[in-house]
């Protein structure tokens, strides 16, 4: 039977529930296709992540423990894919596009010699049982239809929150393996780990997003942001002028939103963007320009200045204005 495999990420104890999103996909495709699927997970004393994850579609887990770990080190994380790898011959590994999960990716496709779709929004295989997938290209203004040629494993890598983590009622079986390579570092050693503050919006039932026309000027987003409870989301090229960090990044290259009340200020609506809050419940956006193509992606589309809306809206919002 061919077989699927999901990179399971865990960080100090907790799972990466990006990763879980992928382990429902490939519950999907494997019902499609007849696949087993397979989640792979590494860490120290993680009997009972493994338990966790598998209530999320896998016929089984296999994973391995080992103090050497507990926290990802590339070097070590890549020794360990590669050997089991080699030792079960699956047909497709799944990472989610976290940092590590698109780190690891890349150093388990090298000795494979294998093909790897990067920041994938659709999955599914071919008639021939190649790899398939929907890339965004072109800053964002097309969806490339990409797939693996004949390499094995074929490997990708999918946008955190495309797929939603689903729960099965089904037996998963768990695997322990203990592996031949040496697991301790010698490259590079982790001494010490400061843990970003940074939400992963994803999840997030409320987001104020930034866009370029915010001018970097983001205190009265965050102001807004935190008397309406909600998050903060940028479009890229605030991320890539450094103002913001990528994990808060919306679009094809970054978060994908499922959120119910988004507001979006001073974004003109690229491709790349809008493709990241087209599941959200409603979108209203502000932006000065009356042809901004957000316009045709709002559910509210208000013509105006943020620079002069937004210090009423927050007036209003802290009780001292009137409507």
């Amino acid at each position: 039977m061919e077989d699927i495999w999901v990179f399971i990420e865990q960080d100090d104890g907790e799972l990466e529930g990006s990763s879980l999103e992928v382990l429902s996909k490939a519950r999907e495709l494997g019902e499609k296709y007849g696949y087993m699927v397979s989640g792979v997970l590494f860490g120290s004393d993680v009997k009972k992540l493994v338990e966790e994850a598998g209530r999320y579609g896998a016929d089984r887990i296999i994973y391995v423990d080992d103090e050497n770990l507990r926290i990802y080190n590339a070097e070590v994380y890549a020794k360990a894919m590669v050997e089991l790898a080699r030792r079960y011959n699956p047909n497709t590994i799944l990472f989610s596009a976290t940092r590590n999960g698109r780190d690891l990716a890349g150093r388990v496709a090298i000795p494979f010699n294998s093909g790897l779709l990067a920041h994938v929004i659709s999955l599914d295989f071919d008639e021939e049982g190649r790899l398939t997938g929907r890339v965004p290209g072109f800053g964002g203004s097309i969806a490339a239809i990409v797939k693996c040629i004949d390499s094995r494993p074929q490997l990708a890598t999918v946008t955190p929150g495309v797929f939603e983590a689903k729960t099965f009622d089904r037996e998963c079986k768990y695997v322990e393996e203990k592996l031949e390579v040496d697991l301790t570092p010698d490259k590079y050693l982790v001494i010490s780990r400061e843990k970003s503050p940074v939400k992963d919006i994803s999840k997030s039932e409320k987001v104020v997003v930034a866009g370029q026309g915010t001018g970097g000027e983001l205190d009265i987003v965050y102001e807004l942001a935190k008397l309406l409870n909600a998050d903060v989301g940028v479009t890229r090229p605030l991320a890539d002028r450094g103002l913001a960090p990528r994990d808060i990044q919306i679009g094809s290259t970054g978060v994908n939103l499922k959120s119910k009340l988004v507001i979006v200020l001073g974004a003109s609506g690229a491709p790349h963007f809008v493709s990241g809050i087209k599941d959200c419940d409603l979108v209203i956006s502000i932006n000065k320009d009356a042809d901004a193509p957000i316009k045709e992606h709002s559910d509210y589309f208000v013509v105006a200045d943020i620079f002069k809306v937004v210090p009423k809206l927050l007036e209003l919002l802290r009780g001292g204005g009137d409507a």
